[in-house]
């Protein structure tokens, strides 16, 4: 027999868009039910980067301080080497008109833990683990629910609203029939881990050279490094061989040559396939998709997280009144779109510019100009910071 649930929101996806959406709507009395298919939150290289415009939202809601108690890492300032032991920082956050002038880096796992913790004091907020969405309940040309199976086997959720906050290969958008267009970055990152030294930069750190680019995220004890490669490449570079791989990281940091050997195996390094793509239309009549769902982002400037949590913001704002009155129009949905649509191709727009400007002549074995001119000109670098750290029309918590 199907176990039927009502709601007044279903969300799919426990990542941060809809863990934080279902905070904001059961702080204002709306019932919600967050599905999530797996047990935990644990996943590696996921978006660990919390920016100045997240942490303003946890300042919104008063738990910015009980949030920084947990274990983080915060860095000021972006550089970038660029040959010859020269360095250009690209974004300072020193000066931006914020209370948090830095990004904070911690485990994800652990800002959904904290997150879905405190929207379990509300009484209108459930989380089920281990339970994936397998299709939407459909009646009339509207989206009336989902479906689901769990530990307890299959289930059916009614709801006067479904969001689709489950990430870049959404099932709830696939359903749907909602396709999203996509663009096409001209790299993939390998992603791994190596340890730090005390005489390390503080900063994120990107380096240059021998036609790639590294990046390295500081998370205090150890680098989270991204290599950039060409769109494609992971095969041909696997089966150059391990040593390869760490003498090609050596050559474009010598400063970690006395380390790479600390990359043992493939199995240390992960592949992101990188894409980019954005829906046309985030919604349908009792449906809408939030965060990668309906923009998946390149890694550039590390936004995706925040994007989805603006995107949560902006929905909850929108939707919690017309929820609680039992009427969500399509009006309703649109209106969250509009709101958020512009950033997210600003933004989209920014990361194609610096992949052109940037990733293309660094695997092309050519130092990036841009990043010298960038370095050279202060007032850049803080228009950067601002774009990064803030971005466009930021959102802040109502109700």
């Amino acid at each position: 027999m199907t176990t039927t649930t009502h709601v007044d929101c279903a969300v799919a996806g426990g990542g941060p868009a809809g863990i934080l959406l279902g905070l904001l709507l059961a702080r204002r009395g709306v019932r919600v039910l967050v599905l999530e298919k797996h047990a935990d939150f644990l996943r590696d290289f996921r978006g660990d980067t919390i920016h100045p415009a997240t942490l303003e939202i946890m300042d919104d809601l008063g738990l910015t301080d009980r949030l920084l108690q947990l274990p983080h890492h915060t860095v000021s300032r972006f550089e970038f080497g660029v040959g010859d032991g020269e360095h250009a920082t690209v974004a300072d956050f020193a000066r931006l008109p914020s209370r948090h002038r830095y990004v904070a880096f911690m485990p994800q796992w652990d800002l959904l833990e904290f997150l879905s913790s405190e929207a379990a004091r509300y009484p209108g907020f459930e989380l089920r683990r281990r339970t994936e969405v397998t299709g939407l309940v459909e009646e009339g040309g509207a989206v009336r629910g989902l479906r689901y199976r769990g530990p307890d086997g299959e289930g059916e959720v009614r709801a006067r609203l479904v969001v689709g906050a489950d990430g870049r290969h959404s099932r709830v958008r696939a359903a749907a029939g909602l396709v999203p267009h996509r663009s096409s970055p001209p790299m993939d990152v390998l992603w791994f881990r190596i340890s730090r030294s005390p005489g390390d930069v503080e900063a994120i750190f990107g380096q240059v050279g021998a036609g790639s680019f590294l990046v390295l995220l500081n998370r205090g004890e150890f680098w989270q490094a991204g290599y950039v490669i060409p769109k494609g490449g992971d095969p041909e570079i696997r089966r150059a061989g391990l040593s390869a791989f760490r003498r090609r990281v050596a050559e474009i940091a010598p400063f970690l040559a006395g380390r790479v050997d600390e990359i043992e195996s493939w199995d240390q390094v992960h592949l992101l396939n990188v894409e980019a793509n954005r829906l046309r239309r985030w919604y349908r009549p009792g449906l809408l998709c939030i965060g990668d769902a309906a923009h998946a982002m390149s890694p550039v400037g590390g936004v995706g997280i925040n994007l989805a949590i603006q995107d949560a913001v902006a929905a909850a704002n929108i939707l919690a009144g017309p929820l609680l009155s039992g009427t969500v129009t399509e009006r309703d949905l649109a209106a969250v779109q509009r709101r958020r649509e512009l950033p997210t191709r600003i933004v989209q727009l920014f990361q194609a510019l610096a992949q052109r400007a940037l990733l293309r002549p660094a695997l092309a074995g050519a130092p990036p100009r841009v990043l010298r001119v960038v370095g050279r000109v202060p007032r850049i670098g803080d228009l950067v910071a601002h774009f990064v750290a803030l971005g466009i029309r930021r959102g802040h918590v109502e109700g």
